[in-house]
C-alpha cells in the first residue's frame, strides 16, 4: 500500500468546534498514512504545525495565526480531509475552495455538501424522490411566525446547523418565542418539525462514491427530552445499541432507503443517515450528516466496526474513495 500524505483539517467557525477537534484526535491515532494537521481557529484564523497540535491539546482554538488561505504547501498533499462539522466546513464552502485547488478531498462535494447542511432543502429533495420526512413548515428571519399545521409539541431548528444545535422542543404550554430566538442565532432560516412522541432513533453509515454500501443499523436511546448536543457529547447520558434490535425486514428497508437517497442526493465518500421510526410503523429519514462524528466512540466508525471494518481500515477507504 502507497503511503500518501494528508492534510487534516479541524476546528473550524461553527458551533461544533469542539467536537471537530475531538474527531480529529482520533483520526490522528488511526490514520494509516503520514498526516498533518491544520486547525481552523474559532475566529476564522488557521494554525499551523505547532500551534495546531496545541490546539488540538487544548480542545479548542478561539484565535488562529493565519488568514485565509493560509500559507500551506497545497501540492504537497495527496488528499485533503476536511474534518469540519456544521457551517462553514459542512455546507460546501472548504469543498468549493478544495476543488479550486484541485485537491481531492475526503467527503461529499460542494453541492451535496450545501443541500445537505440545509435542512429545508434536503427534505424538498427527498420529499420529491418520495422518501418519506418528518413534516415541516420554514419561515425566515423577520418573517410572522407560521402556523404550522399539526399540533404541539414540536421542534424548532436551524436550517443550517448540525449537533443539534440551536435546536428547541416546545409543548402545548409553550409559545415557542424563546425557540425561535434560539434559533435565529444560528442561522437567518429555521424550521418547524412536527414532534413524533415515542419514536425510535435508527441510523446506518454509508461508504462510496456513486454505488455506496451501508452498515447494520443501530440504535440510540436516551433518558433526556431529545437527543441534543449536550445529550450527544456528554458520556453516559446516550446509549448506543449495534446492532439495533429490530427485524431483519425493517433493517434491509433502513439500509435500502439510505442508499437511495444518498444517490438522490448526490453525496460521495461518506455520510450517516438518521431516521425515525414512528409508533405506527411509518420509517422516516431525519436528515444525512456528511461529515459525522468521527472519534473512535463515534456512531459512525462504530458501526463500520460492527460491519467488519476497523477504524484504521475505514480511513484508509475514505482516502482511497476521494482519490477515486
Amino acid at each position: 500500500m502507497r503511503q500518501l500524505h494528508i492534510l487534516l483539517i479541524a476546528g473550524g467557525r461553527s458551533g461544533e468546534h469542539e467536537v471537530s477537534l475531538s474527531s480529529a484526535r482520533g483520526v490522528l491515532a488511526a490514520m494509516p498514512h503520514s498526516t498533518t494537521l491544520a486547525v481552523i481557529a474559532k475566529d476564522g484564523k488557521w494554525l499551523l504545525e505547532t500551534s495546531a497540535r496545541r490546539a488540538l491539546e487544548a480542545g479548542v482554538a478561539e484565535h488562529g495565526e493565519h488568514a485565509f488561505p493560509p500559507p500551506i504547501d497545497w501540492p504537497a498533499y495527496d488528499v485533503a480531509f476536511p474534518l469540519l462539522h456544521g457551517r462553514w466546513g459542512e455546507d460546501g464552502t472548504i469543498q468549493g475552495f478544495l476543488e479550486l485547488l484541485g485537491l481531492p478531498y475526503v467527503g461529499a462535494g460542494v453541492t451535496a455538501s450545501a443541500l445537505c447542511m440545509d435542512k429545508d432543502l434536503c427534505k424538498r429533495v427527498l420529499t420529491q424522490a418520495g422518501i418519506p420526512v418528518v413534516p415541516w413548515v420554514t419561515f425566515y428571519r423577520g418573517e410572522a411566525a407560521p402556523e404550522p399545521h399539526f399540533r404541539p409539541p414540536y421542534f424548532v431548528k436551524p436550517a443550517n446547523t448540525g449537533s443539534s444545535v440551536g435546536v428547541s422542543k416546545v409543548k402545548a404550554d409553550q409559545d415557542g418565542q424563546s425557540a425561535l430566538e434560539e434559533a435565529f442565532r444560528w442561522d437567518n432560516k429555521a424550521l418547524v418539525e412536527m414532534g413524533l412522541e415515542g419514536v425510535r432513533e435508527l441510523e446506518t453509515a454509508l461508504l462510496g462514491n456513486i454505488h455506496a454500501r451501508a452498515s447494520v443499523v443501530g440504535e440510540i436511546t436516551y433518558q433526556s427530552e431529545f437527543y441534543d448536543y449536550e445529550t450527544k457529547y456528554t458520556d453516559g447520558l446516550a446509549q448506543l445499541h449495534i446492532p439495533a434490535h429490530i427485524p431483519e425486514a425493517l433493517s434491509r428497508q433502513i439500509r435500502d432507503v439510505a442508499v437511495e437517497a444518498y444517490r438522490v442526493l448526490g453525496i460521495r465518500g461518506l455520510a450517516r443517515a438518521d431516521f425515525f421510526l414512528a409508533q405506527d410503523g411509518t420509517l422516516y429519514l431525519n436528515e444525512f450528516n456528511t461529515m459525522p462524528g468521527f472519534t473512535p466512540t463515534s456512531m459512525y466508525p462504530k458501526l463500520w466496526q460492527a460491519s467488519g471494518l476497523s477504524y484504521p481500515e475505514l480511513l484508509d477507504r475514505l482516502v482511497r474513495l476521494a482519490l477515486e
